[in-house]
C-alpha cells in the first residue's frame, strides 16, 4: 500500500479550503499546507481538519507548490488547491491506484470540471480539463512557470476516473481580480522574453475567443453562465496582449 500525501498552498482561504479538506478526508494519509501569512481564518480551519500548517512568504506558484511537495512525509503527491474538491468517483480512483502494490503510472491526470456563479459548467472549453496532479515525486516536480504552472513527470502517466470541482470564482469581482492579476504576470513574462504583438491581436483575440468560448465549444449550452464565462475569457485572451504591448509602450516613454 501507497501512503498519500495531499499537498496545498494557500493565502486568506477561509471561503474554500474547508470544503477541500472535507474532500480528502479518507483518502489522504496527510494534508501539507503551506500558507503564505494569511490574516483570515485559513490556518485555524486547516488546523481543525489536522493539517500540517507551514508558513512561507509566497515565492511563486511552481516555487510555493514544490516547496510544499518537499515538506510531505510521502513520496506520492495529490497536488490540490483550496478552492478545488475531490469527488467521491475521484477519490475511490486515486484509492486504488495507492491500494495496488504498484501504481499503474508514475504520474496520473484528472479531469476537472469548473463551478461557475453556481453552475457547474459542461461546455465552453471547462468540462474535462486533464490536469496532472498525483504523481511521484522522485519521477515528478513543477516546471517553475509563474502562473498556469504544472507537475511534469519523467515517466508513465495515465488517466484517473472521476472529476475534481474547481470552484475558482466567488463572483464576478474575484473573477475581474484574477484576470488582472494572471494577465500582469503573463504579460511581463512575455516583455522578458522579448514577444511582441500587433495592436490588431487585441481586437482578433477578443472575438475569435469569444467565438470559440461560446459556439464552438457550446458555452451557449451553458446559459448565462456559460454567456459570462465566455466573455471573461475573451476579455483575458485580449488583456494579455494589451498588457504586453502597454509594456512596450512604458519602456519607450522611460
Amino acid at each position: 500500500m501507497n501512503r498519500l500525501s495531499a499537498v496545498i498552498i494557500a493565502y486568506n482561504e477561509e471561503y474554500n479550503i474547508g470544503r477541500c479538506l472535507a474532500s480528502l478526508q479518507g483518502l489522504a494519509d496527510e494534508i501539507v499546507v503551506v500558507d503564505s501569512h494569511s490574516n483570515d481564518r485559513t490556518t485555524e480551519i486547516c488546523s481543525s481538519f489536522g493539517a500540517r500548517v507551514f508558513q512561507h512568504d509566497f515565492s511563486g506558484y511552481s516555487e510555493q507548490k514544490q516547496y510544499a511537495v518537499g515538506l510531505a512525509s510521502n513520496d506520492w503527491i495529490l497536488s490540490i488547491d483550496a478552492d478545488e474538491e475531490v469527488t467521491p468517483g475521484l477519490k475511490q480512483s486515486i484509492l486504488e491506484q495507492m491500494h495496488a502494490d504498484t501504481p499503474a503510472a508514475d504520474g496520473f491526470y484528472i479531469l476537472r470540471d469548473l463551478v461557475y456563479l453556481g453552475k457547474r459548467l459542461k461546455h465552453g472549453g471547462t468540462s474535462g480539463e486533464r490536469i496532472l496532479r498525483v504523481f511521484d515525486r522522485r519521477n515528478g516536480a513543477f516546471d517553475g512557470a509563474a502562473v498556469h504552472e504544472k507537475i511534469i513527470v519523467k515517466g508513465t502517466t495515465a488517466v484517473l476516473g472521476g472529476r475534481l470541482l474547481h470552484y475558482s470564482y466567488r463572483d464576478l469581482s474575484h473573477h475581474l481580480a484574477k484576470i488582472n492579476e494572471y494577465t500582469q504576470k503573463i504579460a511581463a513574462g512575455n516583455f522578458r522574453k522579448g514577444k511582441r504583438f500587433p495592436k490588431i491581436w487585441v481586437i482578433v483575440k477578443f472575438k475569435t475567443g469569444f467565438f470559440t468560448f461560446y459556439i464552438l465549444k457550446g458555452g451557449i449550452l451553458d446559459g448565462y453562465p456559460g454567456f459570462i464565462w465566455a466573455l471573461m475569457g475573451s476579455v483575458y485572451a485580449s488583456l494579455k496582449i494589451s498588457k504586453t504591448i502597454e509594456y512596450y509602450q512604458n519602456q519607450q516613454k522611460a
